[in-house]
């Protein structure tokens, strides 16, 4: 078994480097990106650099597309692949019919998206449709997640959407302890294990609603409800639902 990336960025490093921590099979990795490439390489005999993406294809059982939306038709236009192969698209705004058509053979395609976890196998990466062989791929590198249909796949990529923001409310939250007075190692430290410590509990009290745990961790008149309250009446959670509206709208129109 071989697998093949074409294109060498930060999800393909991610993942090669992932499935280096264990066993698993050949690797092969376009050049574009020679230094992402040359490291990749330099880090495992299974890892070897082609000559182009065509050579990928060539070599490899399962081939992974890890292009930019913008290049995708152009590069995949150019490859000749193989009738059955196996596809894995992690292009999350170019739909299975743009891609089948495209490739212009019959292949088996799935979609899926990565996230940088996956480098210390602790990503949860959403796939579909549903595949045993990437499921059982994902779930070595961390959590798969596979969707049923097309409208899961889309909720998931809108709400993988959200990491940007994660750390956009840490940087402000950081900057307003800096600016008061704390240190900021120390600020960027306590926040970034109190909210560790908060995913642990959604995750661990998976049978609890959310809204039951924000009132647990909410003192009626206490300082957690008042920031809550304050962060509602001020429109962030309208805000929030705008911006995630307009992702999914975006995700849906490609």
């Amino acid at each position: 078994m071989t697998y093949g990336f074409v294109g060498t960025g930060n999800i393909t490093e991610a993942i090669v480097t992932g499935l280096l921590a264990g066993e698993g099979p050949a690797i092969v990795v376009s050049p574009r990106s020679a230094a992402t490439a040359a490291r990749l390489a330099a880090l495992s005999e299974r890892v070897r650099v082609a000559q182009d993406n065509q050579h990928v294809v060539d070599a490899a059982d399962t081939v992974f597309l890890a292009i930019r939306p913008d290049v995708a038709e152009a590069v995949v236009r150019a490859l000749r692949f193989r009738p059955g192969q196996q596809v894995v698209s992690l292009v999350a705004t170019v739909d299975h019919a743009a891609l089948q058509s495209w490739i212009g053979v019959p292949v088996d395609i799935v979609r899926a998206i990565p996230l940088p976890f996956v480098a210390t196998r602790s990503g949860v990466t959403a796939i579909f449709p549903p595949d045993p062989a990437v499921e059982a791929l994902f779930s070595g590198l961390g959590t798969a997640v596979a969707c049923e249909t097309i409208e899961e796949y889309d909720l998931l990529a809108t709400a993988s959407a959200l990491m940007g923001s994660y750390f956009g409310i840490m940087d402000h939250a950081v900057g307003w302890l800096t600016a008061n007075g704390l240190p900021e190692a120390s600020a960027r430290a306590y926040l970034a294990s109190l909210f560790s410590s908060l995913s642990t509990v959604a995750e661990r009290d998976a049978s609890r609603s959310l809204e039951d745990l924000r009132h647990e961790y909410s003192t009626k008149g206490g300082l957690n409800e008042q920031i809550f309250t304050q962060f509602r009446e001020g429109g962030g959670l309208d805000a929030l639902t705008r911006g995630l509206d307009s992702v999914l709208k975006r995700v849906r129109s490609r």
